[in-house]
């Protein structure tokens, strides 16, 4: 399996929001990331209604 193909600022930025190694993130198959970046945007929608709702 071929690495992903992001640029080098994406794939740093995405690691750190998603808590995982560059390494890891590089060699993870695409329909892990889209199911990863997709509990991330869960997550974030979530706690932005809960705040907007204080």
């Amino acid at each position: 399996m071929r690495p992903l193909q992001l640029s080098p600022e994406t794939a740093v930025e995405l690691a750190k929001k998603l808590n995982v190694p560059l390494e890891e993130l590089m060699h993870m198959p695409r329909h892990i990331l889209v199911q990863k970046m997709m509990q991330l945007e869960a997550k974030e929608a979530k706690s932005h209604d809960e705040k907007e709702t204080e």
